[in-house]
């Protein structure tokens, strides 16, 4: 009877010990999570200090805090479709600047991975400017046997061709393959310099 009573206070030991740990984790998990709602704010434009942040944790939540901030942050740094979304990505750059300020230099990383969403906006608009005018062509072409054929007069844009999305759609997805890497690859230098 006393060894089945060892073997059971042993069990219930061990499943405390196992709850204990998982209560920790879900701790750990929540300062993550923390950290993501804080730099999400900050991305939003609400009055959030994220290094002051930082320093009210203690010193066990810091790095799950910092973790999740980064993590957010990181996920806003994208290939922009347009123009106006750039401005969301380099303000994600800024606060990463400000969290790493501690672990040294990033700011050439920053200032490469900016180089490379500038490069892939003007690279894109300069890709479809040519793609258009290879179309451009052909529209006219079209636009004379319309011309003919109805006797009326039209316009037509290169977009419009049926080929036309379907070059541009192969065309993005190899732009975007390229520099959509070369991004990657710095937030995982970031992701791991910062994290560290």
């Amino acid at each position: 009877m006393a060894e089945i009573r060892s073997t059971l206070e042993m069990v219930l030991e061990r499943a405390a010990r196992m709850e204990a740990r998982a209560s920790d984790d879900l701790i750990l998990q929540e300062k993550e999570k923390e950290g993501m709602r804080l730099a999400a704010g900050y991305l939003r434009g609400e009055q959030v200090e994220l290094s002051a942040a930082l320093v009210k944790c203690s010193a066990a939540e810091r790095p799950h805090v910092k973790k999740g901030m980064v993590t957010a942050l990181l996920r806003n740094i994208v290939l922009p479709r347009k123009t106006d979304e750039a401005p969301a990505a380099e303000k994600a750059m800024q606060a990463l600047m400000e969290i790493g300020r501690d672990k040294g230099d990033l700011v050439p990383v920053f200032t490469e991975m900016k180089s490379i969403l500038d490069r892939y906006l003007s690279h894109k608009e300069q890709l479809k400017k040519q793609l258009e005018e290879q179309f451009a062509q052909q529209m006219m072409m079209m636009e004379k046997n319309l011309a003919q054929q109805t006797g009326m007069k039209m316009k037509l844009q290169p977009s419009q061709h049926p080929k036309f999305a379907e070059e541009w759609q192969r065309i993005m997805v190899e732009l975007n393959d390229q520099y959509g890497r070369a991004v990657e690859q710095y937030k995982e230098f970031i992701a791991t310099h910062l994290n560290g």
